[in-house]
């Protein structure tokens, strides 16, 4: 049913991984991440590639990129042999391919639980929760500014969800906590909620540094110098701006030897063309000299190739979410990313959507398809994202992790074997019966098909008579309240919950609260 050979650790989710919907119905088994079965959709030819990466060459190398405050990194270049001309920098054709050469294909992400490790890179998938809204939202109390115990909550559903495999990074920003200390409670909350693997802060140098020193307390130093621990999401300033809060808190990941995933984010007609090649040549010119700056801080540090892109509506100006043309174009991305031998982050589950409605699921599959199809392997946003992404669902995000399951199976691919062909249940069955008693269904019901624990796949009569006419957000939101009443937190070695909790309450007592 899944494609990895990795078990289920039913413990550390505090619950069964799945409440049984019906006798015989199939359990849940929870996999730290997926092996993928089905190869990637590579859409552009050669000769077509080759035109995208020549445009970027240009881009680097006529029009350039600023570094803005960050000296040191402007050093990285004049040394690494580029042109350095005020903030521009200025890049040789294949000079940036060559630099990123030294960063690993695959790492492994470590987690505080073993079993929760996660293989970024190669033929490896990991779905990690939506990250960044300032709004969250629900059916009982609508939507509002997000909150710590938010945060909590978002944390408590995907460490309690079997198709989730990573506890994700600012799942909703906690805006009752002061913005310069509330990377030291979030990243405290992924490690005291959950056993997997997490994010840390990007949105300063000394709050990476806090969020890498805690990893260190979690994990010890030297361990952390070796392997990958925490990841640190950084975003370009597009179009062709690298601003210092990104590059510094960049480089402090590589430094201690941890991944920076470098995204771009272009809405097409604002921070980049409104053309699809053109959007993609950018974003390939950003991302590249971010991996590259990697790798000059520290050669060999892992990095992860990320992109966003993203349509607008130009009658409008708004961003717009969930469209065909930056799904497609994660085709391409992929391509692009596979031809560096880097791991992937791209696309996920977008919407516009203002509720966990038809539309939202629609975009959201959209975009999610592009991400699984692309050959992405670490897809962040993979559950919670409504409204382009200023709200955190708490029904979509049951919803898409549901989604998720479904793509464990789809991510499986076809299994071709004496059991499947299935000659025995025709030469048992034969003409003109039918296969519900035969023995190759019994000794495999348990296991064909994916199963919903959403879904009402019940005749009208029975939907509408006991289940109450229920839509599938009315049936999300009773899911995510008992989810979250039966959740049980994962044990935590009391010396370092207690280390963690006195360097959160030093790092805060040393600052002043700012709001802003």
């Amino acid at each position: 049913m899944v494609a990895t050979a990795a078990t289920e650790n039913t413990t550390r989710r505090g619950r069964s991984a799945r409440p049984q919907r019906r006798e015989g119905a199939v359990t849940a088994t929870g996999v730290p991440y997926i092996q993928r079965n089905i190869p990637t959709y590579d859409i552009l030819s050669e000769e077509n590639l080759q035109k995208i990466e020549r445009t970027a060459d240009r881009i680097l190398a006529e029009v350039g990129i600023e570094f803005r405050d960050d000296p040191v990194a402007l050093d990285h270049w004049k040394r690494a042999g580029a042109k350095v001309d005020g903030l521009l920098v200025r890049f040789e054709p294949g000079m940036l391919r060559e630099i990123v050469s030294t960063a690993p294909a695959q790492f492994t992400q470590h987690a505080r639980n073993p079993q929760n490790n996660v293989e970024i890179g190669g033929n490896n998938v990991v779905f990690s929760p939506a990250y960044g809204s300032p709004f969250v939202m629900d059916l009982d109390k609508g939507r509002r500014y997000g909150t710590i115990e938010d945060f909590r909550n978002f944390i408590k559903l995907a460490q309690s969800s079997p198709w989730l495999h990573h506890s994700g990074g600012t799942i909703c920003e906690p805006v009752d906590v002061p913005v310069n200390k509330r990377h030291l409670d979030m990243v405290y909350s992924h490690i005291k909620y959950s056993d997997r693997a997490f994010m840390g802060s990007i949105t300063a140098e000394e709050r990476a540094e806090d969020s890498i020193e805690m990893a260190r307390i979690l994990f010890g130093a030297d361990f952390v110098d070796k392997n990958c621990v925490i990841l640190g999401n950084v975003n370009v300033n597009s179009p062709l701006v690298w601003d210092g809060t990104m590059t510094n808190s960049l480089r402090a990941y590589a430094r201690a030897n941890q991944a920076a995933v470098i995204v771009p984010f272009i809405l097409g007609g604002a921070m980049g063309p409104v053309t699809n090649a053109g959007a993609i040549a950018q974003s390939f010119a950003e991302t590249l000299a971010g991996c590259a700056l990697t790798q000059l801080e520290r050669k060999g540090a892992p990095v992860i190739f990320g992109n966003f892109l993203s349509s607008m509506s130009l009658r409008s100006g708004s961003p717009t979410f969930g469209t065909p043309e930056p799904a497609i174009g994660s085709m391409v991305i992929g391509q692009l990313a596979r031809r560096l031998n880097l791991p992937l982050r791209c696309a996920g589950n977008f919407s516009n959507s203002k509720l966990p409605d038809g539309q939202a699921m629609q975009e959201g599959l959209m975009s999610m398809l592009s991400a699984v199809h692309c050959g992405a392997n670490f897809i962040l946003h993979s559950a919670g994202f409504l409204d382009g992404l200023l709200a955190m669902s708490y029904e979509k995000f049951v919803m898409d992790a549901d989604l998720c399951g479904a793509l464990h199976s789809y991510l499986a691919g076809v299994t071709v074997d004496d059991n499947t062909l299935a000659m025995d249940a025709f030469l048992e069955v034969g003409p003109g019966s039918h296969f519900l008693g035969c023995d190759h269904t019994m000794r495999n019901y348990q296991t064909a098909f994916w199963d919903s624990t959403l879904s009402d796949n019940e005749p009208f009569e029975k939907w509408s008579e006991e289940g109450g006419s229920t839509d599938i957000a009315t049936r999300a939101n009773r899911q995510w309240k008992k989810t979250l009443a039966e959740y049980e937190a994962p044990a935590l070695d009391e010396a370092i919950d207690e280390a963690l909790c006195e360097f959160v309450d030093r790092r805060k007592a040393g600052m002043a609260d700012a709001w802003y």
